[in-house]
């Protein structure tokens, strides 16, 4: 069963690693390059015309390591990791066409808000409400009506609250890591660290499921999740094919992500959470995106408020560039901060079962 998640993760790392610089020829040679804000950092200006729309690289990968890992162990797919492919693609979809008027219109803001927010709700809606359907044998549904943290508590918030909660996530990561995506390999190499985490999560609720009955190590704090290896098999595939990506994203970077990759990695990661019944645990495993985004209400409420601002510049990455961080200096930082993250969120997960013993 195991072999999936190893089969998932090669593939997708072999796919973008090999396939990347493709894209890249591809993109460069019908003029495909990002175009950079006039109010950022001096030193981006340098970036103008480097190939974008990325996320169609690890987009591919992740879904094709997916299925030709089942073809090649024989497992069926399941209708959690179908749902969560499809949030990922439905939102990279979305941003590929931002990025792709952006490119067409040359100009720095791509879908106008309306569309795009219409785009992102669409999607969404359609994952939510699909998600409370197909029941296995034990009742379990894709997603739960039920508040999560580290596993289901006990409020039942019902089918419309639970759309509106669900389109919040969505919502809310898709705009962190896109938020994020500012230099070179940051979103990328943070996405890796929550995918890698997200691994680690679907296999052991798949050990420690309640359907194992007496072969749990602690039947009092099993998890009722439908599809846990499958999430697994998902987290490990775009592990991979993110970071073969990065080899091509990181510092000098020879293409970007764009909306394209970014809006795709928040939708997963929000995909990932619901279905794996840890949607509060993800703000802590993505405390990056988090953190990126705060910096960003922060800034905005204190010019509203007081006319004044907290950051010298936001996101958060370019106040620390303003300050004299290299780039490089900044993501690495940024990453260890996110590595944190996980390192502690995963902590916390692992207590919650233990302290069930």
């Amino acid at each position: 069963m195991m072999n999936q998640i190893l089969f998932a993760g090669v593939i997708g790392l072999f796919l973008t690693l090999v396939g990347t610089p493709l894209l890249i020829k591809l993109l460069a040679r019908k003029g495909y390059g990002q175009y950079i804000r006039d109010d950022g950092p001096r030193e981006h200006a340098s970036k103008r015309g480097t190939p974008t729309m990325g996320g169609i690289a690890f987009i591919f990968a992740t879904i094709a390591a997916y299925f030709l890992s089942k073809v090649i162990t024989g497992k069926p797919p399941t209708y959690s990791g179908l749902l969560v492919l499809g949030l990922m693609t439905g939102m990279g979809l979305v941003g590929f066409l931002d990025d792709y008027i952006k490119i067409v219109k040359r100009r720095s803001l791509g879908l106008r808000a309306k569309a795009k927010m219409a785009g992102q709700l669409i999607v969404g809606i359609a994952f939510a409400v699909l998600s409370l359907q197909f029941s296995d044998s034990r009742g379990n549904t894709p997603a739960s009506t039920k508040l999560s943290f580290i596993t289901d508590f006990g409020w039942t918030i019902g089918p419309v609250l639970f759309v509106v909660w669900a389109l919040f996530m969505i919502l809310a990561m898709s705009n962190g890591v896109n938020l994020t995506d500012g230099l070179d390999g940051l979103a990328t190499g943070a996405s890796v660290l929550v995918f890698g985490a997200y691994t680690f999560i679907g296999v052991w609720q798949f050990q420690e499921s309640c359907a194992n009955g007496e072969t749990l190590t602690n039947p009092s704090a099993c998890y009722e999740v439908r599809d846990p290896l499958d999430l697994a098999v998902i987290a490990s595939a775009l592990m991979g094919a993110c970071l073969g990506f990065l080899w091509w994203n990181t510092s000098p970077a020879k293409i970007f992500m764009g909306d394209t990759g970014s809006l795709a990695l928040g939708g997963v990661l929000a995909g990932l959470a619901i279905c794996s019944r840890t949607e509060l645990l993800i703000a802590l495993l993505g405390g990056l995106f988090v953190l990126i985004t705060m910096s960003v209400v922060i800034q905005v409420g204190s010019f509203k408020l007081t006319g004044k601002r907290v950051f010298r510049m936001a996101p958060l990455q370019h106040h620390f560039e303003l300050k004299g961080w290299s780039e490089v200096l900044v993501v690495v930082r940024f990453w260890i901060i996110q590595g944190i993250c996980v390192i502690v969120g995963l902590g916390i997960f692992y207590a919650g079962w233990a302290a069930d013993k």
